[in-house]
């Protein structure tokens, strides 16, 4: 995280002292650098340059306007998976020929939504959806674009828990039911079938899944015989979470997503979330107990698993840095845990650890994906604030919830 490294002994995002935030800002809150956020999307589309993609943000990954906007003026579409997703990403300014709308479960609402805005595909994921989407658009009117989703019973290195390419997933379709729709699809007369997709996981950090899956679709296309406009390849691209995760190699994998697109004559779609986001924040929290166990030292925080869900979720991997670094050292083994009243709000335990003491401040690390927009109110908590900084400006970019918002609820 190069725009988030210690200067002297504190943490600093950008050029601004994380100490200093905590001295006008109430904790917990994500702290995002903008900075990190084009970085990250320069460098994805710079391993890509030949192709000339059409990057689609995924939203769900962080579904805050004002990052959608900064990702906009990048030049970025936007992936949605819901109605919601859909109108977020049209009120940053992106527009809807940009936007591709996933997701297995698309309600009729959702469906005559994306077909009014004229985006440019929708994401089919089963032979009921199409026949749905093709009876809407009948209705009103117009001839809709859409992709198929491929399920290309693809093996990824990743937690089971966001596993999308095996057989046994509820995503896409198998290869044998797609070019049986391929080959059928010219009964569907409101629905232009102009493209093919494919997503097959997230958080992988190996080249191999994904060059697999170019031998499927590419034994799709000649099965097939049809010239897709699109060939959507989905996300999925992992970061670096760990000291011993590896990082991806996208310059191999970026030749031969060349040589395919030529050969074929398409335009290529990506999807990244976490590749572009992940790493650009830090959600800082206090330490708001020490509380000495049989056998280790508890750090109760005052963020929870309402706050930062990945861990109790995916059984996640995020390190916690200390604002103001010490040379003095814990006695004994530190688990760091939330306030929550569950087992499995908990986020790290270390066995060495630099001396803590109550009211320090922490900060969890690479939280910018599935973050915030995994939050919620569990245990009637508010929404924390978002906060960005962009050099030395510092700006709230979603405002912590009023309690009394909920108490209505």
């Amino acid at each position: 995280m190069s725009y988030v490294r210690y200067k002297n002994n504190d943490l600093f995002v950008e050029n601004v002292s994380v100490k200093k935030i905590v001295s006008k800002f109430n904790t917990p809150f994500y702290l995002y650098s903008e900075g990190g956020v084009i970085q990250n999307y320069k460098s994805f589309l710079n391993n890509f340059k030949k192709s000339r993609p059409l990057i689609c943000f995924s939203v769900k990954a962080n579904s805050n306007i004002q990052i959608l906007k900064i990702l906009k003026k990048m030049g970025s579409g936007a992936d949605v998976v819901s109605g919601g997703e859909l109108l977020k990403a049209i009120k940053s300014g992106i527009k809807p020929n940009k936007i591709v709308f996933s997701g297995v479960g698309k309600t009729e609402e959702e469906i005559r939504l994306a077909i009014k805005k004229n985006i440019l595909l929708i994401n089919v994921e089963s032979e009921n959806e199409a026949i749905l989407i093709n009876k809407v658009a009948g209705k009103l009117k117009k001839k809709t674009s859409i992709g198929i989703r491929l399920n290309p019973d693809i093996n990824a290195p990743t937690h089971k828990k966001i596993s999308t390419g095996k057989a046994e997933d509820k995503f896409g379709l198998s290869k044998t039911s797609l070019i049986s729709f391929c080959l059928n699809s010219k009964k569907l007369r409101n629905l232009r079938l102009n493209a093919i997709s494919v997503h097959i996981g997230s958080q992988i950090l190996s080249e191999n899944p994904f060059k697999k899956t170019l031998r499927v679709l590419e034994e799709i296309i000649k099965k097939t015989k049809i010239n897709f406009k699109f060939v959507d390849l989905g996300g999925g691209f992992g970061i670096t979470y760990k000291k011993s995760d590896r990082k991806i190699n996208l310059k191999n994998y970026s030749n031969l997503v060349e040589k395919f697109r030529r050969k074929y004559n398409c335009n290529i779609i990506f999807e990244p979330g976490r590749a572009i986001v992940g790493d650009t924040a830090i959600l800082v929290t206090k330490v708001q107990y020490l509380k000495k166990g049989s056998n280790k030292t508890f750090a109760i925080l005052n963020a929870g698993m309402n706050d930062f869900m990945r861990i109790a979720l995916y059984d996640a991997v995020h390190n916690i840095i200390p604002v103001v670094k010490n040379n003095k050292k814990n006695k004994g083994p530190l688990e760091f845990v939330g306030p929550i009243c569950e087992t499995t709000c908990k986020f790290i335990k270390y066995n060495k650890y630099q001396k803590l003491n109550q009211s320090d401040y922490v900060a969890i690390s690479d939280v910018g994906a599935y973050g915030a927009s995994l939050s919620s109110n569990y245990n009637t908590k508010p929404l924390i604030a978002e906060i960005i900084i962009n050099k030395t400006k510092v700006r709230v970019i979603r405002k912590k919830q009023d309690i009394k918002s909920l108490l209505n609820q």
